[in-house]
């Protein structure tokens, strides 16, 4: 089993909150370094998760020939810059959502994701029991042909999710964040959580031919969007729809999946999925059957745990791969897109995801 020696390049809010505590969970893995621009960060969270060296030069990561697994945990614009860097330099890499805010730099990302050997996990992370358990019943037919699908993804909005990673890095409240400024995020609601909600519609339908959207902004401080609303047309014919926001304070983590034989409803709180169809075909006045579906059979991982046991065996994720992540991609620029030009736009990137 290999040693995984893992750098982290980024020491803010979603390094304290998500690549720190998962990477402690996978076994034969040590942090060696972690990369960040505030010496305070550093200092609490190598205190905190026992890493032993710290860095403000990004390319200290990449250059330690200790290290054959780097973890991306930058601001939007900075993903494929530092993940094709260490790409090349023969590491893997867990690549932190969005992939990017550009096209040019996703469709970079996956030619050299396929021109070398390294296991590249991009998020959002969709082998996760609800997904995979969906994705077989639409295989084994129990939903029929499927007609149309829903997600959402929202929750407060950043400045809430911030309160408890300053508590984390041991800060003093701010007011000072980075996603409400245009110029440092790129991108706003749609690409912070959007992204899960296009994932999971993707993870378990398929592959997205064109995309209708209308984007707003409701109440935050920022020119990006706070809340969006988009339709989606499938490759294999069914429709969907996805909304997201910053302005969700009850938070909603939800997709739902319709077919000509029954659907498929998850919730995340609490973590059901519960499957639905007609108890006669004849007399729709009669209740339908609801049968909740045991998740218990589907492998329980978080998303560092998937990525080492893909590096171990040699493979890409089979889902959260740089290819799913470029076609996401695709589609929430084509949102922005169609939203600015009150427009259908068609997605050019193909995906084979069954």
């Amino acid at each position: 089993m290999e040693q995984l020696k893992v750098g982290i390049i980024g020491a803010g809010g979603i390094a304290a909150k998500m690549h720190l505590p998962e990477l402690q969970t996978v076994s034969n893995c040590d942090v060696l370094m972690l990369a960040g621009r505030k010496q305070s960060r550093l200092e609490v969270l190598c205190r905190k998760f026992n890493v032993p060296e710290w860095t403000h030069n990004y390319q200290d990561i990449i250059d330690d020939e200790r290290i054959n697994a780097v973890a991306i945990a930058l601001p939007h614009p900075l993903h494929v810059e530092w993940g094709i860097k260490a790409i090349q330099a023969g590491k893997h890499v867990f690549m932190q959502k969005p992939l990017s805010t550009s096209m040019d730099e996703a469709d970079a990302f996956v030619e050299e994701t396929a021109n070398h050997n390294q296991t590249v996990l991009a998020l959002p992370y969709m082998s996760n029991p609800q997904v995979l358990a969906t994705r077989n019943y639409i295989q084994d037919d129990k939903l029929g042909t499927i007609s149309s699908a829903q997600a959402r993804a929202s929750h407060g909005g950043p400045e809430v999710y911030y309160a408890g990673i300053q508590q984390i890095l041991e800060e003093k409240p701010s007011d000072d964040l980075w996603f409400f400024d245009a110029d440092k995020a790129d991108v706003g609601a749609l690409f912070d959580m959007g992204v899960y909600a296009i994932a999971n519609l993707v993870g378990t339908v398929g592959a997205v031919k064109s995309i209708t959207a209308k984007l707003t902004t409701v109440a935050k401080p920022t020119r990006l969007e706070d809340t969006a609303s988009m339709i989606l047309e499938f490759e294999n014919g069914a429709l969907g729809t996805a909304q997201t926001g910053w302005c969700d304070a009850a938070r909603t983590y939800e997709f739902s999946v319709h077919g000509t034989r029954g659907k498929i409803v998850s919730c995340r709180q609490p973590k059901l999925l519960s499957y639905f169809y007609p108890s006669s075909d004849v007399d729709e006045d009669l209740p339908l059957v609801e049968e909740s579906i045991d998740l218990s059979t589907y492998p329980v991982q978080n998303s560092h745990q998937h990525w080492a046991a893909c590096i171990r065996q040699g493979i890409q994720p089979p889902l959260s791969n740089a290819s799913t992540a470029r076609h996401v991609t695709e589609i929430l620029l084509a949102a922005l897109k169609s939203s600015r030009e009150n427009r259908t736009v068609d997605i050019q990137s193909r995906l084979t995801i069954y």
